[in-house]
Parts: C-alpha cells; sequence; structure tokens
C-alpha cells in the first residue's frame, strides 16, 4: 500500500512508562485503558457488533431508492472503501513505537496538532455514537413493539414511547459493566443475533417468493423526490458501515508487546467480522429487493409478516443485538465523559461518579428517541452528517498526513479516490434525511 514511516513524528521511540502513579490509576479506571487481555476473536465480535447493527434491515429499503445498478454499485464500493479504511486505522494504532492510539481523537491530535484534532475529532465522533444510540432507542422500542403485535394478537395496543422506556430498562443496568471487556459476553450474543436475524429476514423473503406485480421502479414519482430519495438511501449505507468509530477502542483492549503488536490480531478479528458482514448485507439487500420491489418497509421485518413465530422471533434477536450495539458504542462515549470529569475537573474516580453519569445519559437517549423515533429519516441523516467523515475519509486524511505518500502513488490514490467518495456522501445523504424526517413529522404527534 506504499507505506513509510512517519514523518516529523514529535515521539521518540521509547517504551518506558512515564506515567504518575495517580495517572496510572485513574488508567486503569477508565473503561477504555483498564483492560488490555482481549484475544483477537473479541475483536471479531465486536466489530460486528458494531457494524451490523439496525441499518441491515434498512438496505433494502435503500436498495429500492437507489436501483438495482446503483445500489448493487453502492454496497460493493462501500464494503471495499470501509475495509480499507479500517486497515488504515488498525494500522495507525500503533505507528509510534511505545505508545499506543486508543482512542480516535488521539489518534486525530497526533495527525492534526493537539487541539486541531480534539475538534476535528470528537465532535464527529459523538455526534455518531449518541446518533446510533438514539436510533438503537427507538428500533429497539419498535422491535420490541412489533413482536407484542406479533404474538399477542388480541392484546391492546400499547404506544411506542412504553418499549422504547422497556428497550432502556436493560440499558440502566448494563450500563455499569466498567469496560469493553466486561461486554464482551453481551457482544457476542449481539454478534450471534445479528447473524440470526439478518439470515431469517432474507430467507423469510426468499420463502415468501417474489410479490405479484412485483415493481423495481423507483417509490418515488417526481424527479426531485427520486433524487432526495438517492441521497437519502446513500445515508442509509454510510449508516450500514458505522463500525470504525469504535475500532481504536476495541484495539486498546489487545494485549501488544514490540513482538506481537496488537494489529495481528485485531487485524484477524477485522477479516472474520467483514466476512460476517458481507453474508449479512448482501442476501438481505438483494433478496428483499428482488421479492418486494419497491413495496418494500424501511425496516424489512415490517414487511414480512409470515411465519408470524420466526419473523417475532427475529424481532426479538433484533432487540438483543441493539442491546449489545448500544453498549459498544456508549463505552467510548462514557470514557470521554469520565475522562473530562476526573482528569480535567478533578474529580474522584469513584464507582458513584460513574453510576450517575451512565445513567444521565441513558436518560437522554431514551427522552430523545421518544421524542423524535423517525427510524429511517434519522438513519440518512446521520449516516451522512458524521459517519461518512469518520468511516470513509477521516482515516484517509490521517494517513496521507502522517505516512505523506509519494503523490499520484498507488496509496495516494487510493486514499484520495476514498476521500472524494466521502465528501459527496457527506454533502448529499443529510439533505435526503432531513426531508424525509420533515415529510414524516408532518403527520407525527409527540409521544403517541
Amino acid at each position: 500500500m506504499g507505506t513509510q514511516g512517519p514523518a516529523n513524528s514529535n515521539y521518540t521511540p521509547n517504551n518506558a512508562d512515564s506515567r504518575t502513579a495517580k495517572e496510572k490509576a485513574i488508567d486503569e479506571w477508565l473503561p477504555i485503558t483498564s483492560s488490555r487481555n482481549a484475544k483477537w476473536w473479541y475483536s471479531a465480535f465486536h466489530n460486528v457488533t458494531a457494524m451490523v447493527g439496525a441499518g441491515v434491515l434498512g438496505l433494502p429499503y435503500a436498495m429500492a431508492e437507489l436501483g438495482w445498478g446503483p445500489g448493487v454499485a453502492v454496497l460493493v464500493i462501500s464494503w471495499v472503501v470501509t475495509l480499507y479504511t479500517l486497515w488504515q486505522m488498525v494500522e495507525m494504532h500503533e505507528m509510534v513505537p511505545g505508545k499506543r492510539f486508543d482512542r480516535y481523537h488521539e489518534l486525530g491530535q497526533y495527525a492534526f496538532g493537539e487541539k486541531l484534532g480534539l475538534y476535528i475529532v470528537v465532535p464527529q465522533q459523538l455526534v455518531v455514537e449518541v446518533g446510533v444510540n438514539i436510533v438503537y432507542m427507538v428500533t429497539g422500542g419498535k422491535s420490541l413493539h412489533k413482536f407484542h403485535a406479533l404474538v399477542c394478537n388480541d392484546c391492546k395496543d400499547i404506544k411506542l414511547t412504553y418499549f422504547i422506556a422497556i428497550f432502556a430498562s436493560a440499558h440502566f443496568v448494563l450500563s455499569h459493566l466498567p469496560n469493553f471487556n466486561s461486554i464482551s459476553g453481551v457482544s457476542l450474543a449481539a454478534a450471534v443475533m445479528s447473524l440470526s436475524y439478518s439470515t431469517i429476514a432474507w430467507a423469510a423473503s426468499a420463502n415468501k417468493g417474489v410479490q405479484p406485480n412485483v415493481d423495481y421502479s423507483y417509490k418515488a414519482t417526481t424527479t426531485i423526490g427520486k433524487v432526495f430519495n438517492f441521497f437519502s438511501a446513500l445515508g442509509d449505507v454510510a449508516f450500514a458501515y458505522a463500525g470504525h468509530n469504535v475500532v481504536l477502542e476495541i484495539q486498546a483492549t489487545i494485549p501488544s508487546t514490540p513482538e506481537k503488536p496488537s494489529k495481528g490480531p485485531m487485524w484477524k478479528g477485522v477479516i472474520v467480522a467483514y466476512i460476517v458482514v458481507a453474508l449479512c448485507y448482501f442476501p438481505v439487500a438483494l433478496i428483499g429487493y428482488y421479492i418486494f420491489g419497491n413495496e418494500v418497509d424501511d425496516n424489512i421485518l415490517i414487511t414480512l409478516e409470515k411465519p408470524t413465530w420466526l419473523i417475532a422471533m427475529a424481532n426479538l434477536f433484533v432487540v438483543i443485538h441493539v442491546i449489545g450495539s448500544y453498549q459498544i458504542y456508549a463505552m467510548p462515549v462514557f470514557d470521554m465523559i469520565e475522562t473530562v470529569l476526573v482528569k480535567k475537573m478533578n474529580f474522584r474516580p469513584t464507582w458513584y461518579l460513574r453510576f450517575i453519569t451512565r445513567n444521565i445519559y441513558v436518560a437522554i437517549t431514551m427522552f430523545i428517541g421518544m421524542t423524535f423515533p423517525f427510524f429511517s429519516g434519522l438513519l440518512s441523516f446521520f449516516g451522512g452528517f458524521a459517519f461518512a467523515p469518520t468511516t470513509y475519509f477521516l482515516p484517509c486524511i490521517m494517513w496521507l498526513s502522517i505516512y505523506k505518500p509519494k503523490k499520484f502513488s498507488a496509496s495516494w490514490c487510493a486514499n484520495w479516490v476514498c476521500i472524494i467518495l466521502g465528501v459527496i456522501l457527506m454533502i448529499v445523504s443529510p439533505i435526503g434525511g432531513l426531508r424525509t424526517i420533515i415529510i414524516q413529522a408532518k403527520t407525527y404527534k409527540f409521544y403517541s
């Protein structure tokens, strides 16, 4: 890939630990740096849980707005580009001998400078992680709502807001697990669930057979509607490939020595995760669209009504998966909050500080999810606004800034192609997502 050593390094190759006893104690308390004994397969299922989220269920709908040719192209290009940028991040984790960039913003600070790196990375990373947590509150609530409707036909309908509150109750408990390694069991269950409900989604669709009068034309009838929907669908796809925001934090949990750096086991886990991603994304997107055409819902499990027991089970799997996924994305946010409170504001690192801050965070994401449960619009808006930079082109800019590959070399060209595609995605998809939210908001009643 045309790699070179980092240019203009401000760090000297030094393996000595220069931290004070107090700094060590704080680092051993913070979620990201407190445990470094993860195995390579932890990386695999953490990455699957982070990536194969609710976005996979929206891919047939995205295909309906993109059409066959552009839809397949966008899916394949996104898979290749995001695998490449993920490889870059894994490589950059330990590019400076004796130092590990345990957090996305630490790598940003090394690439762009102490202050600028923070300003560039932290707001985008927070938008992604908090955005995902809000969307997953909605997804978990909707899936519980659907499960209840399927298994209890005669029951009185309960408001979606109550189901979001029920889903949130799990996080008021799980959010107190201290670090990434402590949620590995939850994450493994979530990864298995994601593969399970994805398989149910495409297998149940295939079993249904191509629907009578299936139509593969665009959902919108006007040109402007088609264009905006196309933009929105690009955001849906960007949302589906959003695992980069937690990749350095996941790698930070893997032990590392000069002889056996963490990038080896981490990359092994990433490859396994990306194979699982392909097995989930492509069948769901292509078979779902092939069977239902432009009549597919923004969540394919809503389109599938029968067999009832199987679709009910799939919705329950989604709930279990987004419980794990919520925790994966929340952990770096907890780390940021706790770092600021303990290192900047000099709070003592205690269990009750963690108890209060994490409960407040879960309550805020629950409240926002209850207030704005526009599933497809939220996917597109967040997908373009913040996922495109952090996933598609920010790693490339850091790579160019640090390694300085030769102009027009393979590495230089590959990075610039990713940057151009990512910038286009960042500009157009929030426009489509915002329009979807505005249209849905016209008929929406708060807390209905």
